[in-house]
């Protein structure tokens, strides 16, 4: 049984302004990421089954979840039901949780932000 997972081997992915470390655990149950950004996340999606719970490592960011803005800092946890409108900006490290585990066909883009939106809000 295989209990420890490195970042060595994790998947790296830059999507939309964040960089994700995608922890290869195989659980289908949840996944776990390891979420950077320096400015924002710059598209807005759903996902259509999967909880997102974000426990917030280091900075400042703010959420939009439905158009509801929603400020976190660290220690700060959102636990983001499915069906939710999500997109982000702030420099910011956070730990993502998904449950059931992430799954593409899941996902739906709703539309691209523009950087500009960022310092709009």
């Amino acid at each position: 049984m295989k209990y420890k997972y490195s970042a060595k081997e994790a998947k790296k992915i830059n999507k939309h302004g964040i960089d994700l470390t995608v922890y290869p655990t195989n659980i289908k149950s949840a996944n776990v990421v390891y979420v950077s950004l320096e400015k924002g996340h710059f598209q807005e999606f759903l996902d259509k089954k999967s909880w997102y719970i974000y426990y917030i490592i280091e900075g400042k960011g703010t959420f939009f979840l439905n158009g509801e803005k929603v400020e976190v800092q660290p220690t700060d946890i959102l636990a983001i039901p499915p069906k939710t409108r999500i997109h982000y900006f702030g420099k910011m490290k956070m730990v993502l949780t998904t449950t059931p585990a992430f799954n593409p066909k899941n996902e739906e883009h709703i539309r691209f932000i523009n950087e500009s939106e960022a310092s709009s809000k």
